[in-house]
């Protein structure tokens, strides 16, 4: 080998491993706050859903005026506790000060357990678990409380005519509580008497709201999915066509409802109903698609996780849940176009200025 080709070859080694270095260097810049900064991984239902992406984009606004470094991770569905236990562990692993979750189920409350005694300090976002305490805080909206709107706001709309009623809920398989709180809300803001709280679909049939009577067609699952509440509704009209009450766990599965009645030719006079309250579900009001959405406010609660945890992590106080509730309740309004005599609202043009807080 000749001298020159030799030299060559040792400069460019030496460049190669300095641009590694310079690599490596930028890596570990990128971290936010540093080396020393909080670390909190935020693991939600999916990274599909818009009320999840709206979470993880207020945790990372927060992380960067916290200076926390933030994490997001997510289940591959509505549903996938095995993500949610995969994610957690690898919180743990790296040694995180916090977890921010929005659970999918009980199936998780071990994972979340192991992290507690790990030393991490674990808030749920939206989705309270069962029980309570298996998080150190819950910071979400007061589920039964937001379904109990609609069902008023509906009641009211009915005017004391019959409500045949399909109810989409959330899963048919697994009993989760903002399911359950949200279902029963409905048919409690309407009047309906409900049996077990947490067990969806095991009311009477037939009966009574207040100010008519009501049949009750269906329960069925949606996965909080467009395609899931669009064969959900399917299935419903199979069982009876003159449904004219849509109950939907959230506003996917209400866009779904509606194309199906649209594909049905039964759209016109249905009124449907839903809880979340984002920017397109607001439309979706202002459009004529759902009639009211109780509107939640999920970067608030991620904002205020993200805060808590620094805090925590920081040797602060930690937060404390609403008086009365075993979680701290972060809001939620009444979205509706067509106001109700008795049911506070606010209509399309506020709940687009404030949607996802």
């Amino acid at each position: 080998m000749s001298q020159h080709i030799w030299r060559r070859q040792v400069a460019l080694a030496a460049a190669l491993l300095t641009a590694v270095l310079g690599l490596a260097a930028c890596g570990d810049d990128s971290d936010d706050g540093g080396d020393d900064s909080v670390a909190v991984t935020l693991i939600t239902k999916t990274d599909t859903n818009p009320f999840f992406v709206a979470m993880a984009d207020g945790a990372k606004a927060a992380g960067k005026e916290e200076g926390v470094s933030i994490t997001t991770a997510a289940g591959k569905e509505d549903g996938d506790t095995d993500g949610q236990i995969a994610a957690i562990e690898d919180a743990i692993a790296r040694g995180d000060d916090g977890i921010l979750i929005t659970p999918s189920g009980p199936e998780v409350n071990s994972a979340i357990g192991k992290a507690r005694d790990a030393g991490l300090y674990v808030i749920a976002l939206d989705t309270p678990p069962d029980p309570a305490d298996t998080v150190d805080i819950t910071f979400a909206t007061d589920n039964f409380s937001a379904g109990e709107l609609i069902g008023q706001w509906t009641k009211a709309q009915l005017g004391g005519e019959k409500a045949t009623i399909a109810m989409l809920d959330l899963f048919n398989d697994k009993v989760v509580s903002v399911d359950y709180n949200r279902d029963q809300g409905f048919l409690t803001g309407m009047g309906i008497d409900t049996a077990d709280a947490q067990v969806n679909g095991d009311e009477a049939a037939t009966g009574s709201y207040d100010g008519g009577d009501y049949e009750l067609v269906c329960n069925e699952q949606t996965d909080g999915a467009e395609d899931g509440g669009r064969t959900a509704m399917e299935t419903c009209l199979q069982k009876n066509p003159d449904i004219n009450v849509v109950y939907t766990i959230n506003e996917p599965a209400a866009a779904g409802a509606y194309a199906a009645l649209e594909q049905a030719g039964s759209a016109d006079g249905v009124l449907i109903v839903s809880v979340d309250g984002g920017c397109d579900g607001v439309q979706q009001v202002a459009d004529g698609v759902i009639g009211a959405t109780s509107q939640q406010y999920p970067l608030k609660m991620a904002e205020l996780g993200v805060k808590a945890i620094a805090d925590v992590a920081g040797g602060g106080e930690a937060p404390a849940v609403t008086e009365g509730l075993d979680f701290y309740d972060t809001g939620v309004a009444l979205v509706t176009d067509t106001p109700a005599e008795g049911v506070e609202s606010i209509d399309t043009a506020a709940g687009a200025d404030i949607c996802w807080g």
